[in-house]
């Protein structure tokens, strides 16, 4: 390795955001250290980059100590199961590595003296009660609540970094990411995209929960990508939202997916989960003002990438 190049720390690194974070990490000059429990991460996600001489993947579970050797210029937080199923078979697992797993990895930040950058979520925001949502907008989540485990974990993990930064100086970053897909989405994800994306490449109806009138807003994960490494380079200790704004309703996105992939498929209606966001939407002003990003990928351009991944892998 180049011990002349920065070298960046990534948790969560073989998961379908941080894999792709490890590439742009790289290109952009830094050697890349990826820790991963592989609870929703998988290897196969980093193949392409074993035989670069400035990568590196190891097996590490942050809830028990990040202990890194040599020099480390910058800590990304990205560990943590991110969709209902997944934190629904590990909420006390999700509860720690949003919070345990947050102190150990700002504890590696500051022993090293590098920026840190959490990875939060626009579930921080809960089911809103502002549309659209700025970083201001203090949220309306249900502690107790089946998605409680996800969304107070993360919601503590911006404490703790605003904590470190205040007693400790140490220089953090929190992006709030919203709804994001791409290539090397898990099939079994759970979120719309997924389900609705395996539902039409096998002809089988898509399951709209509720009547489709809840809305998401669909950002393209190179978009993410490169909001991620501005806010490491160029943002402050406060949040900043990170998606797109532009908003669909679910019943237009499984139509939308249905033509797409020049399906046959139909829709069907089940019951909306409980504290089912009914809007989202990232007020993204903050990120074009501070950062100057804003995302580039049209939503039906970005679909269409990613319906080729999901049919890749689901022959």
């Amino acid at each position: 390795m180049a011990a002349s190049k920065p070298r960046a720390v990534i948790s969560g690194g073989a998961g379908f955001i941080g894999s792709h974070l490890c590439e742009a990490l790289l290109a952009s000059g830094n050697r890349v250290l990826a820790v991963d429990n592989f609870i929703t991460g998988s290897p196969d996600n980093l193949r392409a980059l074993q035989d670069n001489p400035d990568f590196e993947l190891r097996q590490v579970d942050v809830n028990k100590g990040v202990f890194i050797d040599g020099d480390v210029r910058y800590v990304l937080h990205f560990a943590s199961p991110a969709s209902p199923p997944q934190y629904d078979s590990n909420p006390i697992h999700t509860l720690k590595v949003g919070t345990v797993g947050t102190m150990n990895m700002l504890g590696l930040a500051r022993a090293k003296e590098a920026t840190f950058l959490l990875a939060s979520t626009s579930e921080v925001y809960g089911d809103p009660l502002v549309h659209p949502q700025p970083e201001s907008y203090w949220g309306n989540v249900n502690p107790i609540g089946p998605r409680g485990c996800y969304d107070e974990a993360k919601r503590c993990g911006e404490a703790f970094a605003m904590a470190y930064h205040r007693a400790h100086q140490v220089d953090t970053r929190i992006v709030r990411i919203f709804n994001t897909h791409g290539p090397r989405m898990q099939v079994a994800d759970g979120r719309a995209v997924p389900n609705f994306m395996a539902q039409a490449i096998h002809g089988e109806p898509l399951t709209v929960y509720g009547d489709g009138s809840q809305t998401r807003s669909l950002c393209y994960v190179s978009d993410l990508v490169r909001g991620v490494l501005a806010a490491l380079e160029r943002g402050d200790e406060l949040p900043v939202n990170l998606g797109n704004p532009h908003e669909v309703t679910v019943l237009e996105l499984a139509k939308t997916i249905i033509r797409l992939a020049g399906s046959n498929s139909g829709i069907e209606h089940k019951e909306l989960p409980v504290d089912d966001p009914k809007q989202r939407r990232p007020d993204i002003s903050h990120a074009r003002e501070l950062l100057g990003w804003q995302p580039e990928v049209g939503l039906e351009d970005g679909l269409a990438r990613t319906l080729e991944y999901f049919r890749s892998v689901l022959k």
